[in-house]
């Protein structure tokens, strides 16, 4: 429920209920709120209960969970071939790792791994290390398409 609370957040309300309910009454507001909370809960499952029997038999394995859609996606495509192959391709691809590369290719250092040369697998060679690069002295030659 509260899963993404840090420290100094829990401190803050912390600090708050005792400012605002005073330590003298601050144990019977958490005995009530804990109580309303357990409550709410208990009538949560109830519910649940009662539309389980009412559904009947056929939805003895019915998990409320699988209405979120995220969840009864993954569900569906877990036995699915074709979502295998899928994560097998997004387990193999490291988005950080071709970040690096590029980055390390625009800004001129060398990159960790070895670069595929130009022409290979019909990819460009974003290192272009092949290239001739001008004398000290002399000036690049001028691109009117990259300005």
């Amino acid at each position: 429920m509260f899963n993404d609370l840090g420290i100094l957040e829990l401190v803050t309300l912390v600090v708050l209920a005792v400012l605002i309910f005073g330590p003298d009454k601050l144990p019977k507001v958490i005995q009530d709120v804990s109580r309303f909370i357990r409550k709410i809960r208990d009538f949560s499952e109830s519910a649940k209960a009662d539309i389980r029997t009412e559904l009947g038999p056929e939805f003895k394995d019915f998990e409320f969970e699988d209405l979120n859609p995220k969840t009864f996606l993954r569900k569906q495509l877990d036995g699915n071939e074709d979502f295998k192959e899928l994560k097998e391709l997004r387990s193999s691809f490291d988005l950080k790792k071709e970040m690096n590369e590029v980055a390390d290719a625009v800004h001129g250092r060398e990159s960790e791994a070895p670069s595929v040369p130009a022409g290979v697998n019909g990819s460009p060679d974003l290192l272009k290390k092949n290239q001739d690069k001008p004398d000290a002295g002399e000036r690049p030659p001028y691109d009117s398409d990259a300005t």
